[in-house]
């Protein structure tokens, strides 16, 4: 392999670790198919969080206001 493929190895693996664990770890928080979130997180950048933000997110913040 080239230096270069190693290098941009070594940068894009760890976002992609770090989404995935905290898209599955706050999934499995509300309830919103943790695993599905989780996965997805792990195999591409930054689409699964910015869906993540508009299907889960706010949804899950508009229902805990209208419970206050």
């Amino acid at each position: 392999m080239d230096t270069e493929v190693l290098v941009v190895i070594f940068l894009v693996a760890p976002i992609l670790l770090t989404q995935g664990i905290l898209l599955f770890i706050d999934a499995k928080k509300k309830g919103a198919y943790s695993w599905f979130w989780g996965i997805w997180g792990l195999i591409q950048f930054p689409w699964p969080s910015l869906f993540y933000y508009f299907f889960v997110i706010r949804p899950y913040r508009k229902r805990i206001s209208r419970i206050e």
